[in-house]
């Protein structure tokens, strides 16, 4: 037996250590590549084509490339969507932010960015709500824009030539509508054959309407003058073709009359709002477009009727009254025996007048003959040439005369011009120098009044000067007086009232001394001045106070006197 080392004990693994898995050694290797592209074709095995219900988000329309990138999501995940370039023209429903779908596409991954992905191929809105909602909010836009206004409907003409009808080739609405005209009115009919539902039917009809508007007028195709787009009834789904907005703006560009016959009466579409009649049934839109040929009949008949019957009444009407003027006029001998009268009497004046007048003339032809035998043309055309001959310088010679005699008038009139010129000159000097001798005299004048007249105001002002320095209470500060104001500068006119205050003001005729009452007032005014007063007048006058006590006598008491009392 081969000798085999005993085991060793397992090492027990730290608590903050994972166990560690140990991978075999002969495990093939995957590159990046590799793995991703086995992923690619796991999923897309398992998971071919399936349809995803989710809302569009981060939708910014087609990219510079042309196709569309976003996301579909719902309440617990989301999924990354694209849709190529070639699918985008042919999706009946747009992608749209925050619109709920339902996607139909494939599931596959993109290795550059290692996440998975649906490509879609078709799109639809989820459920009836989903369209309804869709649609509220296309026809709010499309409303906005004016597209459903009343004033852009046109009448539809009463009896049109030619009816072209935009509808599938194969359903019963063509073949009702074809029934009902040819019931009313027969007229041609052109149908523009177009699928009414799926994919491409909304461009179909589109190019139909503008193809119909796109006819010249007068050419080997007649143009319309009225257009009946028509389909049967079924779901909103069934009708979706006609809600879309290359429908509704071809309708409203649409310069024939356009009647919608879309559904059943319960169903609307768009292209129901846009038109300028909405039919309930194909059959409706029959019978709008043209009227009924045997009513027409009827009513033409009767018209002609009536009017064969008014123009015999006034035809006979007519006649009756032509015959009873006939009979209030006179006979045509009567009206013409007057006539007959003064022709013959014109007749019979005729030959004597004809005689008459051509004695006058043949007079008057004699006697220019003779005015002309006595004066012949020749005789006085060389009299008017022989006075031509004499006065054949004089003429010349009279304007030589006349133009020098007024060069002679012009140059006086020149020279006159000339002294009249200096004279007015003169006059102008003449009168500027007196009227800059009478500004000096006056500027002097002025001068000399003004200066009166400072002097003046100078003295009256010196005046009043002296009449304010006797006036004033400063003169009275002067004589010994003093002025006393309390704290706020108001003078004070009692005792009383200097003992209430706080705080005086004495004013002197040099200055201002503040001073501070003790509070007591003597109103019989005997109190004794202070030692150390000075007498109050000027020149060494003696108070009132020191009179009194060198006499020996008490003197009487007396008041201050007040300084405006002046």
């Amino acid at each position: 037996m081969p000798l085999v080392p005993p085991p060793r004990p397992a090492a027990q693994p730290a608590a903050d250590i994972p166990p560690t898995r140990v991978l075999n050694a002969n495990q093939p290797e995957w590159s990046v590549g590799e793995l991703a592209g086995a992923l690619k074709r796991t999923l897309e095995d398992a998971f071919g084509h399936v349809r995803l219900r989710g809302e569009i988000s981060g939708y910014r329309g087609q990219h510079g490339s042309g196709h569309a990138y976003f996301s579909l999501k719902d309440g617990q995940a989301r999924i990354d969507a694209v849709v190529w370039k070639g699918v985008f023209g042919r999706l009946r429903q747009r992608p749209q932010e925050g619109l709920e779908v339902v996607a139909t596409g494939r599931i596959t991954t993109f290795p550059g960015k290692s996440s998975y992905q649906i490509v879609i191929e078709n799109l639809e809105p989820a459920g009836l709500g989903a369209w309804m909602a869709l649609l509220e909010e296309r026809k709010k836009l499309l409303a906005a824009e004016g597209l459903f206004a009343p004033e852009h409907k046109r009448p539809i003409p009463y009896l049109p030539r030619v009816v072209g009808v935009v509808t599938s080739p194969t359903g019963a609405v063509i073949r009702d509508i074809l029934h009902r005209l040819e019931d009313r009115f027969p007229r041609p009919v052109l149908v523009w054959p177009v699928r009414v539902q799926g994919d491409g039917a909304a461009e179909e009809v589109a190019a139909a309407i503008r193809g119909f508007n796109a006819l010249p007028a007068g050419g080997a195709i007649p143009r319309p003058d009225v257009l009946i787009v028509a389909r049967g009834g079924g779901s909103i789904e069934d009708l979706w073709a006609f809600n879309e907005e290359c429908v509704v703006r071809a309708a409203f560009e649409s310069a024939i009359p356009l009647i919608s016959a879309v559904g059943h009466e319960t169903d609307t579409t768009l292209i129901d709002y846009v038109s300028d009649r909405r039919a309930p049934t194909p059959t409706g839109a029959a019978e709008m477009a043209v009227p009924v040929r045997a009513d027409l009949i009827a009513t033409v008949a009767d018209l002609s009727a009536r009017g064969r019957g008014a123009v015999g009444r006034r035809i006979d009407r007519d006649r009756s009254d032509l015959r009873a003027l006939g009979r209030a006029l006179p006979s045509a001998d009567a009206l013409l025996a007057a006539k007959r009268q003064r022709l013959d009497l014109a007749d019979a004046r005729l030959a004597p007048a004809l005689a008459a007048g051509a004695s006058r003339h043949r007079a008057r032809l004699q006697l220019l003959l003779d005015r002309m035998a006595r004066r012949s043309p020749d005789v006085v055309l060389a009299n008017a040439r022989a006075r031509l001959a004499r006065i054949d310088h004089r003429p010349l010679n009279a304007l030589r005369n006349d133009v020098q005699r007024k060069g002679e008038a012009l140059i006086q009139l020149g020279r006159r011009l000339v002294v009249a010129r200096e004279a007015g000159l003169e006059r102008a000097r003449a009168l500027q120098a007196r009227h800059t001798d009478r500004l000096h005299a006056l500027s002097e004048r002025l001068a000399q009044a003004g200066a009166r007249s400072i002097e003046r105001r100078r003295d009256r002002l010196d005046g009043l000067a002296g009449l304010l320095g006797s006036l004033s209470y400063r003169a009275v500060l002067d004589r010994g007086y003093v002025l006393v104001r309390d704290a706020a500068g108001l003078p004070m006119r009692r005792a009383a009232d200097a003992a209430a205050a706080t705080r005086l003001s004495l004013q002197f005729a040099d200055g201002t001394v503040t001073a501070v009452p003790d509070g007591t007032a003597d109103p019989s005014g005997t109190s004794d001045p202070s030692p150390s007063a000075k007498p109050a007048r000027r020149g060494g006058a003696a108070s009132p106070a020191t009179s009194g006590r060198r006499t020996g006598t008490r003197p009487a008491p007396t008041r201050q006197g007040s300084l405006f009392d002046a």
